[in-house]
């Protein structure tokens, strides 16, 4: 039997972009370029025509910015969306209020320190990840939906006595929304938290930043030799990996390059498996929506180090890829609705 091909539409105001991504994606058996469009309205009417899969977006871009398009899209005909950002503050902010509205991932534009190979090969991963995935017609979040509200029934106490304790997240595909649902109900006493998201270097700054003002616990883009500690939250910087280390009591991370694992820098394997080495039984290790497998080894690691483990179930997750892999290895102790996630790790981190 053989396979119909992804359908994409490229929608980005640069026609040198526009080629580009045509003349890469087509070197994919499994994906097909149906149309392009230089402008939200052109798109509008090439959607309805070409009724594609998935849709790629520039989000800065004349006579309607691509979140105006966006919103509307997600209102009137929800799909699949991907978009395309360049590495620059204004890009990375406008992309995570992408996310927020419902866009699905985020990849940077081709650029010098990010070549159109490197560029080709993560797009037709995520195109591959978002296929398939049912988006339902919603309104714009508001600022309060944002709020997760932190968790007022756990024991501060406590919490405030687990100083030797760690949480470490790890999420790829509709995960930046799945760490807000999380992160924004952990209060301000709840043990240090390290999370890996897959996602471009800049963007994690910015991701990073918005979770800060959201959150009780103060969320900081890690920097080689940050210490771990009680109402803390370090997100891994793009393209770098983030490892914990130990100095007698203290722990910090190491923030350093090296070779992609899963395709992946920052890898969640990495950090879980640091973990393992240097917490232990001490940490709680939570795995998120994402495609792929990345994780769920070094969860199985974080199980033999006498950790407790928590997936994402597939109803709440955009992708049922890394947790469905992680409890495929028999290393999930509880498998729970993201928004119940937090309170069930401040229980079983304030038991342990």
């Amino acid at each position: 039997m053989i396979m119909k091909p992804i359908k994409v539409l490229v929608v980005d105001d640069s026609a040198i972009v526009r080629k580009v991504f045509s003349q890469e994606l087509s070197k994919e058996r499994d994906i097909e370029v149906v149309g392009t469009a230089p402008d939200p309205y052109v798109a509008r009417d090439k959607i309805i025509s070409l009724k594609p899969d998935v849709l790629t977006l520039d989000i800065e871009m004349p006579r309607m910015d691509g979140i105006t398009f966006l919103k509307k899209l997600m209102q009137h005909y929800p799909m699949p969306v991907i978009i395309v950002s360049s590495l620059t503050p204004k890009g990375s902010k406008l992309a995570l209020e992408a996310l927020s509205i419902g866009a699905l991932e985020v990849i940077s534009k081709p650029s010098a320190a990010y070549s159109v190979g490197d560029m080709s090969i993560q797009l037709a991963e995520k195109i591959r990840a978002v296929y398939g995935v049912r988006i339902i017609a919603r309104k714009p979040p508001t600022e309060d939906s944002t709020k997760g509200g932190a968790i007022k029934d756990i024991n501060s106490k406590a919490l405030a006595a687990t100083t030797n304790k760690l949480i470490a997240i790890g999420a790829s595909t509709g995960g930046t929304e799945a760490i807000r649902r999380v992160i924004t109900r952990f209060p301000i006493t709840s043990p240090g938290v390290l999370i890996v998201q897959h996602m471009p270097a800049q963007f994690t700054t910015t991701f990073a930043e918005r979770m800060n003002s959201l959150c009780e616990m103060e969320v900081k883009e890690a920097a080689h030799g940050d210490t771990i500690s009680n109402g803390k939250i370090l997100i891994a910087p793009g393209n770098y990996h983030m490892l914990l280390k130990r100095s007698g009591a203290r722990y910090y991370v190491e923030v350093k390059q090296g070779p992609m694992v899963h395709h992946q820098r920052p890898a969640v394997d990495v950090l879980f498996k640091s973990v393992a080495k240097y917490a232990g039984a001490n940490a709680l290790g939570i795995i998120l929506t994402g495609m792929g497998a990345d994780g769920a080894a070094g969860m199985a690691s974080m199980k033999e180090a006498g950790s407790i483990n928590i997936a994402q179930d597939e109803k709440s997750c955009v992708v049922y890829g890394m947790p469905r892999e992680a409890v495929r290895l028999g290393c999930v102790d509880h498998v729970e609705d993201v928004d119940k996630i937090a309170s069930l790790a401040l229980r079983c981190i304030t038991s342990s």
